[in-house]
Parts: structure tokens; sequence; C-alpha cells
């Protein structure tokens, strides 16, 4: 479980940082930054973990809580698929980590960053490994970008109602893979993936 160690050992405003969405088909990528004001409340941290090791309604909870506990700031940035197209997945990523932390009311003084790529910050950096897990600033980064984004693709999902968006958030599943097999990609789908042209040239 995540704990405040990280944070401790710096002064000044130290926000965690974590993106969602390298991985999926279709949709952006988005990313979140976090600063705990005043600490962490004991009953928003029981509720706080990496976001793929808690269920989407867990996940909703501490969104929920995230928003009101009123010691958290918090900061949402994306990259679009036009973006990573341009840029690659990786950089895409880091340019919405950036601006998450650029958005935040008041910049940090450090920036803890899942994973182990720098974010192009002005402020320091510590990378991670496995930091949503870890660190609670970080943990609530990935659950808010998580939630932002699948809350996204079910929008998305509206429209474009044969992928699944709702239920898969644009992931390689066999339905997804199945209905852009079928019926092609959309220009929510990330073209440069391998994945995706291959679909869409056998869906001709």
């Amino acid at each position: 479980m995540p704990d405040y160690t990280h944070e401790s050992q710096h002064g000044g405003r130290v926000a965690g940082v974590d993106e969602a969405g390298r991985g999926p088909l279709a949709g952006p990528v988005v990313a979140a930054a976090v600063i705990f004001t005043a600490g962490v409340p004991p009953a928003l941290a029981a509720l706080l973990n990496d976001s793929k090791q808690l269920t989407a309604e867990q996940r909703n909870l501490a969104f929920t809580a995230l928003q009101g506990c009123g010691t958290a700031e918090i900061a949402v940035g994306a990259a679009s698929v036009a973006e990573i197209a341009r840029l690659n997945i990786l950089h895409a990523a880091m340019l919405a980590m950036a601006r998450a932390v650029h958005r935040l009311p008041t910049p940090p003084d450090i920036a803890l960053v899942d994973g182990n790529t720098r974010p192009p910050l002005t402020c320091q950096i510590r990378c991670i490994v496995g930091g949503d897990a870890l660190c609670y600033s970080i943990a609530a980064a990935s659950i808010v970008a998580k939630v932002i984004r699948d809350r996204a693709m079910a929008r998305l999902a509206l429209r474009f109602p044969h992928y699944g968006w709702d239920q898969n958030a644009g992931y390689a599943t066999g339905h997804h893979r199945r209905a852009l097999h079928s019926h092609g990609p959309t220009r929510h789908h990330r073209a440069a993936f391998g994945t995706v042209r291959q679909l869409a040239l056998q869906g001709v």
C-alpha cells in the first residue's frame, strides 16, 4: 500500500504525477498531478492505491473522496490522438504530464513521477518506478487520470457504439479488435499503432 514517506522526504509543494492510457488503440492519453497541501486524511488514505489494483467502483469512490477532502490540489492534462501520432506515445504521455503540472494553481517545488522517464518540467523531478503503489500523491494522480480518461471514452462510446469503449476504454479487447476489423478505424483510433493498422487493413 502507498504511504506518505516520499512526500515527507521533501520540503515545499510536492506533486504526484501519473498518466493513464498509453496502451489503448484509441483515445487520448491523460495525466494528472495531485498535491496534498496538508497531508492525507486517514479515511482518504485507506482508499488510495495504484489505480490498476482498484475496481472501477473503488476508483470512483476514491476520486469523489479526493475532490471533497479539502487537502488535495488536482490538475489534469491530456495529449490527443493527433499528438500521439506526431510525437509517439511516450512523448505524448510526457506532454500530458507536463500539461497537468502546469495547470496546478501554484507550481510544485518537486514532482514525483511514476516510472523512469522525466517529463519536460521546470521544477525538480524524482522518478519512482511503481510509484503509484508506493506514494499517496502518485496513487491519487493515477486514480484521477484513469477515472477522467475512462469517462471520456464512455462519452465517445455514445457516438461510436460499435467498439465498446464504455467497457474497454479503448484497449485491445477481443470485442474492440473484432469491431475494428469489421467497421474500420475512427478518427479517434491511433492509426500509428501497428495493431490498428493491421486490423484496419484486414477489414478492407
